[in-house]
């Protein structure tokens, strides 16, 4: 099994969206990790 960043994505998603919903001032945080994480995917591949 093979994990890549198309596969984890959806994954992210739903438990930032979780976290979000249950603390609503993580938002500024995830989003900030997840442009990171995505910029960081973006360069190196």
């Amino acid at each position: 099994m093979t994990f890549d960043f198309t596969t984890v994505q959806p994954l992210v998603a739903l438990i930032a969206g979780i976290l979000i919903l249950i603390m609503p001032r993580l938002l500024s945080f995830i989003v900030a990790i997840y442009l990171i994480v995505i910029g960081l995917v973006g360069l190196t591949a």
